[in-house]
């Protein structure tokens, strides 16, 4: 039988406090860096999730020496300076789109032999732009399936690659995974990026990662010139709280006319999301940086009005900013936002498909690429959500507002937010007028 989470209304919550998992994108770029440098490194504040635990059990499938501390939200890597302790072997990269673009790129730098398989889930995700580069390179591949996409075996001896270009329209996730790696390559790596991303959120964020991992990557027109180096690394590296996780509770502070602060989030963080904080200032809520993590505060906003806007570097706030629109007291358009149709979902059609199950007004605007959702009153439905992770959350939202919704398959959340129903039941009860 599938599993149901019936949401319950949420009604004169003044205040809500919460504190979120580690980021999904820094947990899984830091992994990677970490296993590349040749030190032995301790990060802290890690994302335990089907994600990363699929990562971190890739890495040791590899023969990486990883301890874990999973209670203390710890992970202790020892870097093997761009060497594969196992040359051959077979990983599972699960659902996980970044341990399947980072690590594919890693072993194909690295070389050796390997079976990479992944769940259906992502073998249906797009691959082939990257793996066409790897086979240009001199890279092997043969597919057990579909050509371009998981599963394939990877054979990888004498890379030659000094310069790539890649298009960032279909995954920055690309780009992040010809950086990173370029680090081991005898030579070094320029990669020319094209595409209407070429200066995305998740590229920039790789960027400043690398440069915290002692890695002196530079810019260069269109594009980023990676050094070779053997001799990288830290033996600590801090996690940020994972900012697309609070943007659902930051939410609620104009849903609910309630006051949010989420623990250890501010505004000077690395990630892009960061950005949907102030979406919500400019629809009227008052934002404060404070000690504890960034405050957004609706009590004072009587109403809001839709937006128009382009999510184009902060897209997974798609659903989010979807789940506001049906009660501002005008359309909401939502522009650029084309490539989340390429993710653990359609995304862009999930989200219209959703909301007009539950009677409201909303339809695709191919020429700004994205979608419009009009004001309307919500009917009871249940929730549709694709195994994606992102729609399960942010439509729970839209049942805090008004009861009557309830999530099919909320597990899918264990992708990056484990106990992300668990915080939900809790301010439910903590308002003690959930119904």
């Amino acid at each position: 039988m599938e599993e149901i989470y019936r949401v319950r209304k949420i009604e004169g919550i003044k205040e809500i406090r919460v504190r979120v998992p580690g980021s999904k994108s820094i947990t899984n770029r830091a992994l990677l860096l970490a296993a590349l440098s040749n030190k032995r490194c301790t990060l802290r504040g890690v994302l335990f999730s089907d994600d990363s635990r699929g990562f971190l059990d890739c890495l040791m499938k590899l023969g990486f020496h990883v301890e874990i501390q999973e209670s203390e939200q710890e992970v202790t890597i020892q870097g093997e300076g761009g060497k594969i302790p196992n040359r051959s072997g077979e990983i599972d990269v699960r659902s996980a789109g970044t341990a399947a673009r980072f690590l594919t790129v890693m072993l194909a730098f690295a070389g050796g032999d390997y079976e990479l398989t992944a769940s259906p889930q992502m073998c249906r995700r797009p691959m082939q732009p990257l793996l066409d580069l790897l086979i240009e390179a001199g890279v092997e591949i043969t597919y057990r399936g579909e050509s371009g996409h998981f599963p394939f075996h990877m054979s990888s001896h004498g890379l030659l690659m000094e310069e790539v270009s890649i298009d960032t329209g279909i995954s920055s996730q690309f780009a992040s995974a010809l950086m990173m790696s370029g680090v081991i390559l005898k030579g070094g790596l320029k990669v020319r990026l094209s595409g209407d991303r070429m200066e995305g959120a998740y590229i920039k964020l790789t960027f400043n990662i690398m440069k915290q991992f002692g890695i002196p990557i530079s810019c260069e027109e269109n594009g980023y010139k990676v050094p070779a180096m053997e001799n990288f690394g830290l033996t600590e590296y801090q996690i940020e709280p994972d900012v697309s996780g609070a943007c659902y509770f930051y939410a609620m502070a104009p849903l609910l006319k309630t006051n949010v602060i989420v623990k250890n989030v501010h505004m000077d963080c690395l990630q892009g999301d960061i950005k949907f904080l102030e979406v919500l200032k400019n629809i009227g809520c008052d934002l404060e940086e404070k000690s504890e993590g960034v405050m957004i505060d609706g009590r004072n906003l009587e109403q809001y009005t839709g937006s128009t806007l382009s999510m184009k570097d902060f897209s997974d706030q798609t659903m989010t900013m979807a789940a506001l629109a049906p009660f501002a007291t005008s359309p909401t358009l939502i522009k650029n936002i084309g490539h989340i149709r390429m993710q653990e979902s359609d995304r862009l059609i999930a989200t219209l498909t959703e909301l007009k199950r539950m009677g409201i007004s909303c339809s695709e605007v191919p020429e700004e690429d994205g979608l419009i959702i009009y004001p309307g009153e919500v009917s009871e439905a249940e929730v549709e959500t694709y195994e994606d992770h992102r729609m399960a959350m942010a439509f729970t939202l839209i049942g805090l507002k008004t009861g009557g919704i309830s999530i099919k398959n909320p597990g899918c959340c264990k992708k990056t937010f484990e106990n992300y129903f668990q915080i939900i039941d809790d301010l439910i009860a903590k308002s003690g007028r959930g119904c």
